[in-house]
């Protein structure tokens, strides 16, 4: 009688054939071996939590100091992402998560719902969120440039968060700044529109971060230490605070690369298209923890004296850069 139960069920799809088959299978072989739908479905098991603890092991590494509600909320929105997976056209076989997916398709889902009559509003947020229109889509609807932008505000904040935690790690190095810093030229200010690919512009320098402007021009930055930067970056000169020799080392470094940019200027904008005759400078170095008996005020007025009788180089500290980016970026949110 049982087995014409399930068959009546799987014939009028109320159980599925797994099912059907394994019920089917237990009821005549108790003794049966691992089967292999249940093989199949424990290596499953397996691989996806092994891809979700590969997951949250990168999340961890970039950010350490996260909380266990901070890795939870990163793993499910990878989670939702991954229902709008894509397969690469330039490498068959080969599968991506693009993240933010969840979110633009949640949003179309809703508009589908409120404002068009379609059968599977669902299914129409997953076709447009998949093609490759998707974007171009957003940016011509008023709401979608508001979910686009709010997306951007919030990656900025997550990478920004993360630069003041490098900056204010005593054991980070020059590296660790730098990666920190790398393609995220919006934090150095609205003028710039991109970053250069090629570091080594001039025979024997490579510049640590080429940055390119509206106008074509380049502007260098030099990176120094931050919380690990060996020695203090004032000292008390004749009643005043003054840049120590630390900082105006940096400063010749930055110096010497505009030199060198100068000499090549036509060879980098025939090569590369590179302007450099106008090229400045910003170095970033140290922190105002490095000298908690000196006024972050006092350290600020310091560098700013310094800069003031500079016409390409300007100098600034890592926490001031940090400060400048949080408040532009509050503004712009």
């Amino acid at each position: 009688m049982r087995l014409v139960q399930d068959s009546l069920d799987y014939a009028e799809g109320r159980i599925l054939r797994p099912d059907f088959e394994e019920r089917y299978q237990l009821f005549q072989r108790s003794t049966a071996p691992l089967s292999s739908h249940q093989d199949f479905a424990a290596r499953t098991l397996s691989s996806t939590l092994e891809f979700f603890t590969q997951l949250g092991n990168a999340y961890l590494a970039e950010q350490p100091d996260a909380t266990t509600g901070e890795l939870l909320s990163h793993l499910g929105a990878v989670s939702r992402d991954a229902r709008y997976m894509q397969q690469a056209q330039e490498r068959p076989g080969r599968y991506r998560i693009l993240r933010g997916s969840a979110e633009v398709a949640a949003w179309f889902e809703q508009v589908f719902r409120e404002r068009v009559d379609v059968v599977d509003p669902e299914e129409a947020a997953r076709r447009i969120v998949m093609s490759p229109d998707s974007l171009a889509v957003l940016a011509a609807d008023a709401e979608g440039q508001l979910l686009l932008r709010a997306a951007e505000v919030q990656r900025r904040r997550r990478d920004l968060k993360a630069l003041r935690r490098v900056t204010e790690d005593p054991r980070a190095s020059e590296s660790d700044l730098q990666r920190a810093l790398e393609r995220q030229h919006w934090i150095f200010g609205g003028q710039y529109v991109g970053q250069a690919v090629q570091r080594r512009l001039v025979p024997g320098d490579e510049v640590d971060i080429p940055l390119i402007r509206g106008d074509g021009t380049l502007h260098i930055v030099e990176l120094k230490r931050s919380m690990s930067l060996q020695g203090p970056l004032v000292k008390r000169y004749r009643g005043c605070w003054v840049p120590t020799a630390e900082v105006h080392d940096a400063v010749s470094q930055a110096v010497n690369y505009l030199v060198g940019l100068d000499e090549h200027r036509l060879r980098i904008r025939d090569e590369l298209g590179i302007e450099t005759r106008r090229a400045c400078a910003l170095v970033l170095i140290g922190h105002p923890t490095l000298q908690p008996d000196v006024a972050e005020e006092d350290i600020s007025e310091a560098l700013r004296t310094l800069n003031t009788h500079m016409s390409r180089v300007e100098v600034v500290t890592y926490k001031e850069l940090v400060d400048n980016a949080h408040r532009a970026l509050t503004g712009w949110g």
